[in-house]
């Protein structure tokens, strides 16, 4: 992906496994629509190499892919765990009060009075609804609190800053 700069590359979803013997993957899909994964052209790998959607269902366990150049289970086998990348232009800008979690990490956070708290570590989705893992400022454990509007009021991606009320944070087990 040298040809890419990272911040111009978002990662919409990785490949989570292979799905029977004759090369389809299951792909776990960031992507508001699963099936919409298929829909962009041939998707980026950390290495450089490019993959290209064929078909794709929606299964129990996320989307069922078929690739081109991917004709067996241990080639399919070979790319479990590989994250697939789009550059940036080629997903469409974010509705108002939504975001890509690239945008999000390395975000400053405040409290809701403004005083610096920490920094944006990670974003996850543990099935019911996105949580913002922060570092914070002065070390220590990293903390949790639920990506919704009561939790976190203030985003601005301009700015580089959202504030998030304390009362929300969840210490991390």
């Amino acid at each position: 992906m040298t040809d890419h700069p990272a911040a111009s590359l978002l990662c919409i979803g990785h490949i989570a496994g292979a799905h029977g013997i004759r090369g389809e993957v299951r792909i776990a899909a960031h992507t508001a629509d699963p099936l919409a994964i298929a829909d962009y052209g041939p998707l980026l790998l950390k290495d450089g190499r490019t993959l290209t959607i064929r078909k794709a269902r929606l299964a129990s366990k996320g989307v069922v892919a078929t690739l081109a150049g991917i004709t067996d289970r241990n080639a399919a086998e070979a790319l479990v765990g590989q994250e697939l990348f789009l550059p940036r232009d080629a997903l469409p800008e974010p509705e108002e009060e939504a975001y890509y979690h690239a945008d999000l990490i390395g975000l400053a956070v405040t409290d809701t009075d403004g005083a610096p708290f920490g920094t944006v570590h990670a974003v996850h989705d543990f099935g019911a609804g996105d949580m913002l893992e922060i570092t914070p400022a002065e070390g220590g454990e990293s903390v949790m609190v639920p990506f919704t509007r009561e939790a976190v009021p203030i985003v601005s991606i301009k700015t580089r800053i959202l504030s998030i009320d304390m009362a929300f944070l969840v210490k991390n087990a």
